[in-house]
C-alpha cells in the first residue's frame, strides 16, 4: 500500500525537478533520449508522476522550450544592463555562446515542430526574448526598428547554427569567442 498521499512530496517542486533533470538529459542525449518514464526514474518518482505536470512528451518539450527562452532572455537583460561600448556586439556574442553552451536546448527552442501559434506560454517567452533583442538594438514598434533587429537576429543565428553544425572550420589555435567576436562586432 502507497503512503505517498500520507506525506507530501519529497523533491518540494516535482515539476521543476523534471525540468531540471530534463534539460540534463537533453543535453546529453538529445530530444531522442527523453521519456518521461526514464524521466520519473532519474528524479525517483513513480511513472505516472510526470503526467500530473506534463500530459505527453510534447508538453515537455514546450517546457524545455520555454524554460530555454527564459534562460537566453535572461543572459541578454544581463547584457542590456552591462553598459558594454558596443551592446549589440556583446548581445551578438551572447546569443552565440548561449547556443554553443546548449545546443540541444537552442536547437529545441527554435526547432519548427514547436510552432509558437496556439501555445500562447511559448509565444509570450519567445517574445520576451526578441523584444530584449529589439531593445538593445534600439530598435522601437515602427517597420524600420523592426527590420534592424530582425537583421541582427538573422546574422547572430546564422552564425550559431553554422557553428553548432560544424560549417565553420576552426582554424589551428583559433580562439572561438575571439572569432565570434570579430563576426558579430558592428552589428
Amino acid at each position: 500500500m502507497s503512503t505517498s498521499r500520507n506525506h507530501p512530496y519529497h523533491h518540494g517542486n516535482l515539476r521543476q525537478a523534471l525540468l531540471e533533470a530534463a534539460l540534463v538529459i537533453l543535453e546529453r542525449e538529445g530530444e531522442a533520449g527523453l521519456a518521461l518514464r526514464d524521466l520519473a526514474r532519474a528524479v525517483g518518482v513513480s511513472p505516472a508522476a510526470p503526467y500530473r505536470h506534463f500530459d505527453g512528451k510534447a508538453a515537455l518539450l514546450e517546457a524545455l522550450a520555454v524554460t530555454g527562452f527564459q534562460r537566453f532572455t535572461a543572459r541578454m537583460e544581463d547584457v542590456a544592463k552591462a553598459g558594454f561600448d558596443d551592446p549589440m556586439a556583446a548581445m551578438g556574442k551572447t546569443y552565440v555562446l548561449f547556443a554553443l553552451e546548449n545546443a540541444n536546448l537552442f536547437r529545441l527552442m527554435f526547432s519548427p515542430r514547436l510552432r509558437k501559434n496556439g501555445r500562447p506560454g511559448l509565444r509570450m517567452a519567445a517574445d520576451a526574448a526578441f523584444d530584449t533583442l529589439r531593445h538593445i538594438a534600439g530598435a522601437d514598434v515602427r517597420a524600420a526598428g523592426r527590420i534592424k533587429a530582425l537583421a541582427a537576429w538573422a546574422r547572430v543565428h546564422g552564425l550559431a547554427v553554422l557553428l553548432l553544425d560544424g560549417q565553420i572550420a576552426l582554424r589551428a589555435g583559433e580562439d572561438t569567442e575571439a572569432l565570434i567576436a570579430e563576426i558579430v562586432g558592428g552589428l
